[in-house]
């Protein structure tokens, strides 16, 4: 059971490191420091979208309009840290 929740953790650690990439590929693609014309450039933020957009559509939905910014990936991020800490503090010990 130790060994479902580090894996667990693990995937919950990479994903993290995805939100953040996809928060900062939209950053330069909105500042136009990567070409979004760029095929390769097009791929990376295609499959960012698709990886962290169905975890991020249901906050936005619930999220008040704040013009340009988008704090969606900041409250997935708490979110996810809130899960990882309660299994590593809470069910971890339980079970040990």
């Amino acid at each position: 059971m130790l060994a479902l929740i580090q894996t667990i953790v693990l995937a919950l650690d990479i994903y993290w490191w995805i939100i953040i990439g996809a928060a900062i590929f939209s950053w330069l693609y909105a500042f136009n420091v990567v070409n979004p014309r760029n095929e390769f450039v097009g791929m990376i933020g295609n499959m960012l979208f698709k990886m962290t957009d169905p975890a991020l559509r249901p906050i936005r939905r619930y999220l008040p309009d704040l013009g340009g910014i988008d704090i969606s990936p900041i409250i997935l991020l708490l979110l996810i840290f809130f899960i990882r800490q309660f299994l590593l503090t809470t069910v971890a010990p339980a079970i040990l």
